[in-house]
């Protein structure tokens, strides 16, 4: 589910100011300490180098990450392209479109300080600050326990196999890719090692059309690591500023040095295993509460750029003007929704109509909440449990513990396992852009045995003005707030637009089920 340009994924529309004021150019600024407190008792934030994740998706494969799947309307147009950056794209999957959707495009310039290293140290400063307030942006919660049970603590008896789809299966030279910064063929094949286990992925430095650009990859989950995983001093290895092992990595990548590259990530992988003997992972991630927002959207990415991607034209095959037309809301997106809705690790999310199941995902991994989805498009029922798989697998290879998921294939309004979820449910969603109103009054009726007080999260509101509120079953059931969500945080478009969160009223009103 991409590595994440140094821009925010919240967009804001800019203030139109009558007044022009004249300013001089900002001081360079003071260096900062190289950590941040944080808040209970996990582990600090440090300053990061020039590869800092950024908080907006990457350039690469999974620019703009893609979150629940839904019917969409098929109206719409899904030829809209993204206007943030030349390196940023957004994965419009089955949208309703003369055009097809095709597979998503990498570049190498998200994060790049140009062709050489002239400069880099400039930026450090503004990076730093925009590294501190994304740690900020994790959701925490005191009773959630984020190590994964079988987090690898330095047993070197035996290295057990994870069943994961490394990088090298999707981007090799193999897949008619191109060896990068100098390499010879013979030379591509490396090894990365993540925080929860001995062992590693086999990525391949190449770079090809659609596929995953290993060098950025691996860029940042050393950073992301060495800034998530490892205390200040722990982490200064990697992230000095002059002689760290990310600073080497990304001058290695920017000057084409092959060799250079392999040697700082061989260093990468022995200290961190040594790291990982020690107990410092352990104990690191025993202290956090809570992920960061751009960890846990890289780490989707991660699952998507693997599963879905590859197939992501299985998702054009859609019934143009019926409830079974593809769209997804974006990570910035489903993030907001799960603030707002005071999702935590005790709670149970149910998302209807869940698509390839990106939503259920991030629930899980983001909040370690139950997460319950139900599809009935066959192709988006495959994919979602492939995507399952790979996030299990994955979740272990980064020594994280998701909360549970199920996904479910067929009607959710006759889905037995789905139906007694929801009985449990705290937050529901339904993108039920594209519903017909008789999907909609029957979504009414399933509300009738929701408990008082949970959520619904729907794209449009199940309460309609023209209505009768005496003979209106949604008017007594719930209180509705209507809201709006800023530019790019769905797929099929780059405009703002609106949703709503309804609650679920506290009383038994006098209505029954049609």
């Amino acid at each position: 589910m991409s590595i994440f340009n140094q821009k925010s994924k919240f967009k804001v529309k800019a203030e139109v100011r009558s007044v022009r004021q004249a300013v001089e150019p900002p001081p360079r600024p003071t260096k900062q300490p190289s950590h941040l407190s944080a808040p209970h008792g996990r582990p600090t934030a440090r300053a990061s180098s020039s590869t800092t994740p950024s908080t907006t998706p990457r350039g690469t494969s999974s620019a703009r990450r893609i979150h629940s799947a839904s019917p969409l309307p098929s109206s719409l147009d899904g030829t809209t392209t993204m206007t943030t950056t030349s390196s940023s794209r957004k994965r419009r999957a089955g949208v309703a479109s003369s055009a097809s959707p095709s597979n998503p495009t990498f570049t190498s310039s998200d994060d790049s300080d140009g062709d050489g290293d002239e400069g880099w140290e400039d930026n450090l400063d503004a990076r730093k600050r925009r590294k501190r307030a994304n740690q900020g942006r994790a959701i925490l919660d005191p009773n959630r326990s984020l190590r994964h049970p079988k987090l690898w603590t330095g047993d070197e008896a035996e290295v057990e196999r994870i069943p994961i789809i490394h990088a090298a299966d999707v981007a090799s030279l193999e897949q008619k890719c191109q060896a990068v910064m100098g390499l010879a063929p013979s030379e591509v094949a490396v090894k990365l090692q993540y925080p929860g286990s001995r062992y590693p992925e086999r990525y391949e430095l190449v770079s090809g059309k659609d596929k995953i650009e290993a060098v950025r990859d691996i860029i940042k989950v050393v950073n992301y690591v060495a800034s998530t995983y490892l205390t200040d001093d722990e982490a200064k290895a990697f992230l000095d500023q002059t002689s760290g092992i990310c600073r080497r990595l990304e001058k290695s990548r920017n000057t084409g040095d092959g060799a250079g590259f392999k040697a700082a990530l061989r260093e990468h992988n022995e200290r961190l295993r040594a790291h990982q003997r020690k107990g410092h992972i352990a104990k690191n991630l025993d202290a956090m509460r809570g992920l960061p927002r751009d960890l846990v959207a890289f780490i989707l990415d991660q699952i998507y750029d693997r599963t879905v991607a590859p197939n992501v034209d299985l998702l054009a095959k859609y019934k143009n003007g019926s409830d079974n037309v593809y769209g997804e809301l974006l990570h910035p997106f489903i993030s907001n929704i799960l603030e707002r809705t005071k999702v935590s690790s005790d709670m149970v999310f149910v998302d209807l109509g869940s698509g390839v199941g990106n939503v259920v995902l991030q629930a899980a991994l983001e909040l370690g909440c139950e997460s319950w989805g139900c599809e009935m498009m066959e192709n988006a029922c495959n994919l979602a449990e492939v995507q399952k798989r790979e996030f299990s697998a994955r979740c272990r290879l980064w020594g994280i513990a998701a909360g549970e998921v199920h996904l479910e294939r067929g009607d959710f309004r006759k889905n037995d396992k789905i139906l007694a979820a929801l009985k449990r449910a705290d937050v529901v969603l339904v993108n039920n852009q594209a519903f017909t109103s008789q999907l909609n009054d029957n979504l009414v009726s399933m509300f009738l045995d929701l408990k008082p007080g949970c959520k619904i999260v729907s794209l449009k509101t199940f309460v309609h003005d023209n209505k009768n509120a005496e003979n209106d079953v949604a008017t007594s059931i719930l209180d509705v707030e209507h809201l709006t969500y800023p530019e790019e945080y769905v797929s099929w478009t780059s405009v703002s637009g609106t949703f709503c969160i309804s609650t679920k009223k506290g009383y038994s009103a006098a209505v029954t089920k049609s």
